[in-house]
């Protein structure tokens, strides 16, 4: 069928990306670089690709969408059970960088417990710049400046261009059949 579509916003690799950065001195994969550094970050693409998806095809303005998760990360809301399981889970990685404990555990740096109050003042930030400017308020201006000025700290590739480069792709979904349904699904690579 020509009328169902997928859009495409993965990541994408930043322009100073090269082939073997994830190489160790023996030409191994390294990991660790791979997996958990800031060199491992791609461009998002969640923003754009939600932000553009509303834009064609939805039927409500971006502020109603948003504002219910701005009031949420503003204002907080109970932990629930699985939360609290999942960000304990993670503590001993939150624990090694600075921000994501202040961010993900509690300010005595245990992890939150169901029911507890769990804000995000910084997601709020954000996402009123999203509300404000679309998909703009998160890949140009002050949202973009802080992740590229967390890229320079910490040895990341994402650019102020890359951000501002980054593009959706609409394409045509993988359709069949299955037991008499018609399936469509996203195309490779996703």
């Amino acid at each position: 069928r020509d009328d169902v579509i997928a859009i495409d916003y993965r990541e994408m690799a930043p322009s100073g990306a090269t082939r073997d950065m994830f190489l160790d001195e023996n030409g191994d994969v390294d990991n660790m670089r791979a997996r958990f550094s800031h060199l491992s970050s791609g461009v998002p693409g969640s923003v754009m690709g939600l932000a553009t998806a509303l834009e064609k095809y939805g039927t409500m303005k971006l502020k109603d969408v948003i504002g219910p998760a701005i009031r949420l990360a503003e204002k907080g809301y109970p932990a629930s059970g699985a939360l609290a399981d999942s960000l304990g889970q993670y503590r001993e990685r939150f624990g090694r960088d600075p921000s994501s404990k202040a961010y993900f555990l509690n300010s005595d740096g245990v992890s939150y417990k169901s029911g507890e109050l769990f804000t995000q003042k910084d997601l709020a930030r954000t996402l009123k710049a999203i509300r404000d400017r679309g998909a703009a308020g998160f890949y140009e201006g002050p949202v973009a400046d802080l992740i590229v000025a967390e890229m320079q700290k910490n040895g990341g590739l994402i650019t102020r261009e890359d951000l501002k480069n980054y593009r959706v792709v609409e394409r045509a979904a993988v359709t069949g059949e299955f037991r008499g349904y018609e399936i469509a699904s996203m195309p490779p690579p996703s």
